[in-house]
């Protein structure tokens, strides 16, 4: 039977309800910032597995190889204030990147650095009433790339910054009734 049959009362996930958490977007006085308000859409994580083939007598066998977790994009509205442009420099800058010609700067990009930088990158789909019913979590995320809108007289769409995450991989809890399930478990068997 189908789900709005056996449980009507039970309202399932919508695309439009979520949010995105980053800390390392923060507002003045340091508190972690999030990208509720001007987050516009974001893709959930996603993986492939690798396969390896075998041909014997004629027949094809595959096994299952790595898992590889593909990079997610997100597009952010660009408010005036709070300067979402400023803060993705920043992170870039505490990344290690440095403008070409101060030569007495000699230090470059890591991972360390970009990771600490971005802090966690986190996904909410939430219910109606704004409680969590999924959770995703990027694991050693940082910014691959970002992208801003074009500038154009005929458009009146709201600027906006495309950002593509990298990461190691992602953690998923999720919710079944009113408890939170942790870790990849509630995400192979949800």
């Amino acid at each position: 039977m189908a789900f709005w049959t056996e449980a009507p009362d039970r309202d399932p996930k919508r695309n439009f309800r979520f949010r995105v958490l980053i800390t390392g977007l923060q507002t003045g006085n340091g508190a972690p910032a999030s990208s509720v308000w001007w987050t516009k859409k974001i893709a959930k994580p996603n993986f492939t597995v690798a396969e390896s083939k075998h041909v014997y007598l004629g027949h094809t066998f595959y096994y299952p190889g790595k898992v590889e977790w593909q990079a997610i994009s997100m597009t952010l509205v660009d408010p005036v204030s709070p300067g979402s442009l400023a803060r993705l420099n920043r992170i870039i800058t505490n990344s290690g990147y440095v403008v070409p010609g101060n030569e007495n700067t000699l230090f470059t990009q890591s991972k360390p650095k970009a990771v600490g930088a971005l802090g966690n990158v986190i996904i909410e789909q939430i219910n109606g009433d704004g409680g969590r019913v999924e959770e995703w979590t990027l694991k050693n995320p940082f910014i691959k790339s970002y992208k801003m809108s074009d500038l154009d007289y005929e458009n009146d769409d709201l600027s906006t910054i495309d950002i593509e995450f990298r990461y190691d991989w992602a953690v998923c809890n999720s919710q079944d009734g009113n408890a939170m399930y942790p870790s990849f478990d509630a995400f192979v068997t949800s």
